[in-house]
């Protein structure tokens, strides 16, 4: 097949900027171009990995706007790949750097990049039309949710969680656990890790039988019946999706246990009554920082005195500054967009004193970052492991985003800009004790 001269001159501009990157990142994977020729990015590089570009205006696309959702908005739409095996891999074959840069920030790679010379070479590339890339998944509202008045919780719960049970089904355990399991060693199978979590919050909370047990953002109902089953509680959960508390509903009758379980379609911010427990999983980073205390004042309300909440979620480090944390990064922003709209992830030490400051007393405060970076790779594996079936459920694009958000998480609990915490605290009234047992022992040694 004869190249002709436009696409010549695309293909050799392309070839100029790549070699030029790759005598300065030295990278261990190549990029293969629109006309399947190789170009390696490092010394070491190897065709068996690689980036695939599909044609001159992705390229152009990219060069004109170069930041992170215009590279995965192209990687949904098929128009770049990562080929040599599923996305946890590839990305470890990208971060093991060759000789030249191994141990060199990102930052101080790309200041050794001739700005001038990939300016030039680049050229060409800027007129190229960029052909529409039909991705039709993202969140048409206020993705960032910042705005009181205009937040809805229940569009952005329901974008994200009322996908497709069956979708969820393909890469979570039997009891469809969406949040970081327990493991007691680093081989241990996802489902086992995932019951260990269960046990472990139902013992924090020290549940005993006939509690009144509530869980926030109760998912699947795995906990709830977990609970019921183990520590005969009476639970009750809300959920604001639909998919969710459908399947739930449904678990509780097949299970029997609909005179101990039940579970509503509702706001939390609407429950009255009160419980002797609360659960709050993975349920608070849907909230907004600022409404926190709107939040923890309300599941103080629904607390007897001195009952017990275990409140867990995912968290960021602390920065120097107000404007450094609240500032949105690109990896923020996609997700917002494409992936959970409304979220926002606090720091521990907010959390803890927002907490306290609502009329909690805080007791213990557990981190589990390392627990999840393992849960996501699992999840990530275990979704590709079955692309056909996801695609058939949800389409191409969704999965592709989809990959790349669990594998872009389980790098960011890896490498710590993620965090994930579980705090037990009691509703502080009286100047009393809090009648919290005088050691950890409950935690590991399960009464019988």
């Amino acid at each position: 097949m004869s190249t002709s001269t436009s696409d010549r001159t695309y293909l050799d501009a392309a070839e100029r900027i790549f070699k030029h990157v790759a005598e300065k990142v030295d990278a261990n994977i190549s990029i293969r171009l629109w006309d399947g020729s190789f170009i390696p990015l490092g010394e070491n590089a190897t065709e068996q990995w690689h980036i695939s570009i599909s044609g001159p205006d992705v390229l152009g696309a990219l060069l004109r706007r170069p930041t992170l959702e215009s590279f995965l908005r192209h990687y949904a739409a098929g128009n770049i790949d990562f080929l040599g095996g599923d996305l946890i891999e590839f990305y470890e074959v990208l971060r093991s750097r060759g000789a030249k840069t191994r141990g060199v920030s990102s930052g101080r790679i790309k200041k050794r990049l001739d700005k001038w010379f990939l300016l030039k070479n680049a050229f060409p590339f800027l007129f190229v039309k960029e052909s529409d890339l039909g991705l039709t998944h993202r969140y048409q509202g206020d993705h960032k949710g910042r705005i009181k008045a205009a937040r809805d919780e229940k569009a952005f719960i329901q974008f994200h969680y009322d996908l497709s049970n069956e979708f969820y089904k393909l890469f979570l355990d039997p009891e469809m656990q969406y949040s970081c399991a327990y493991f007691s060693s680093w081989t241990e199978e996802l489902a086992q890790a995932q019951q260990n979590k269960l046990d472990m919050i139902c013992r924090k909370l020290q549940l005993q039988p006939g509690d009144r047990f509530l869980d926030i953002g109760c998912g699947w109902g795995g906990l709830l019946c977990h609970a019921a089953k183990e520590y005969q509680v009476i639970g009750h959960g809300v959920t604001l999706s639909q998919k969710q508390h459908d399947f739930a509903v449904a678990k509780v009758q097949r299970l029997g246990l609909a005179d101990r379980v039940t579970i509503e379609l509702r706001d939390y911010r609407e429950l009255t009554g009160e419980y002797d427990k609360i659960a709050s999983i993975g349920m608070y980073e849907h909230v907004g920082i600022a409404n926190y205390t709107t939040y923890f004042t309300k599941l103080k309300s629904l607390l007897r005195e001195r009952g017990i909440l275990l409140n867990h979620g995912i968290t960021r480090p602390a920065k120097r500054s107000k404007w450094q944390f609240s500032r949105l990064t690109p990896e923020r922003r996609f997700i917002l967009k494409y992936i959970f709209p409304g979220t926002e992830l606090d720091h521990i030490g907010h959390t803890l004193s927002e907490i306290e400051a609502c009329g909690f007393e805080v007791h213990d405060v557990e981190g589990w970052r390392e627990h999840y970076a393992l849960t996501t790779r699992l999840w990530c594996r275990r979704l590709e492991a079955r692309k056909e079936e996801a695609i058939g459920l949800v389409g191409e694009e969704r999965f592709r985003m989809w990959i790349a958000y669990l594998a872009g998480v389980s790098f960011a609990f890896q490498d710590g800009s993620l965090g994930v915490f579980q705090t037990v605290a009691t509703k502080r009234g009286k100047k009393d004790l809090s009648n919290m047992p005088p050691t950890r022992e409950h935690l590991y040694l399960k009464n019988t």
